[in-house]
């Protein structure tokens, strides 16, 4: 069981949680990119690419026998935070259609470059498989 963890009077976070507590087997997903199994990147945009990088995401999870709505947390690296910010609407989209509208505690942040020079995003993740 996930619940998020929403101190009082604090406004509620869009789109992720400011914490979440969590039981069950840990499952720890290496930093995702756009690339596809074939190690091509099949969107240069930053929103194809983040919709591939949670795809591959969701393919990591299932081979831990979990699932979108074990993800308790987040990080996204973005190399270019104003791309992030245009891309939003599509980026929310693409979330919602692969992960879902689960309560995740969710950070992102910009880097300066990503090990493999097409990368414009990098997800990492963690999940908790109930007992």
């Amino acid at each position: 069981m996930i619940t998020a963890l929403q101190p009082p009077g604090w406004p509620r976070p869009k789109g992720y949680a400011n914490g979440v507590t969590a039981r069950g087997r840990m499952v720890f997903v290496a930093g995702m990119i756009g690339w596809d199994e074939g190690e091509k990147f099949p969107a240069a945009d930053l929103a194809g690419q983040a919709r591939q990088a949670l795809a591959n995401v969701r393919a990591v999870l299932a081979e831990a026998g979990a699932r979108p709505e074990h993800i308790v947390r987040m990080t996204w690296y973005v190399t270019d935070r104003a791309e992030y910010l245009r891309e939003a609407r599509a980026i929310g989209a693409a979330y919602r259609e692969l992960i879902g509208s689960f309560t995740v505690a969710m950070t992102a942040v910009e880097v300066k470059a990503l090990m493999e020079a097409q990368a414009k995003v990098e997800i990492e993740v963690t999940a908790m498989v109930p007992d």
